[in-house]
């Protein structure tokens, strides 16, 4: 009887295996919606690249955000909810220490569109930046961040730059 249940219990598991279809199972590699691509330049030196140290990027309302430091080239994800994402790019801001914090409010305008990959990996969002204002700077009297360029303002994918920031 043991033996009975055993394989009863084999010929159940088998059959779970066999009854997947391709698109029951999303592959590791498929694209998902993209994050935007930003790359720092030196602003005196406007083809150079220049690292980051202890930036902070955080959105608002939340305590806690992503830590950058040593980089000139950083992912973030937009909203795939709203056409519009506002982030908080905060120098000095990686580090517990407040005090010499300062904080430039970067708001990205975008349209999206929802593109089906399949019934597993459902869809993914991908953004379009607006024409007139893509990426609107709004900091405190002491901006750190000098000027701003979109590169690419179609975000299909994370293999390209899309926004400039110098500072």
């Amino acid at each position: 009887m043991e033996k009975l249940k055993i394989v009863g219990l084999s010929l159940l598991l088998a059959n779970s295996f066999w009854s997947c279809e391709k698109d029951d199972i999303c592959a590791e590699g498929t694209p998902t919606t993209p994050n935007v691509v930003i790359e720092f330049y030196d602003a005196a030196n406007p083809t150079t690249l220049k690292t980051v140290t202890n930036l902070g990027v955080i959105a608002p309302g939340f305590t806690e955000g992503d830590g950058h430091n040593g980089v000139s080239k950083i992912t973030i994800p937009l909203k795939t909810n709203e056409d519009v994402t506002t982030l908080h790019f905060i120098q000095n801001g990686a580090d517990d220490d407040t005090s010499d914090d300062n904080i430039d409010i970067l708001t990205f305008n975008y349209v999206r569109e929802d593109v089906y990959i399949s019934r597993a990996c459902g869809f993914k969002t991908l953004f379009q930046l607006n024409d007139g204002s893509p990426v609107v700077t709004d900091g405190d009297a002491g901006l750190w961040i000098q000027s701003i360029t979109v590169d690419h303002s179609y975000i299909q994918n994370e293999n390209e730059t899309h926004i400039k920031i110098y500072f």
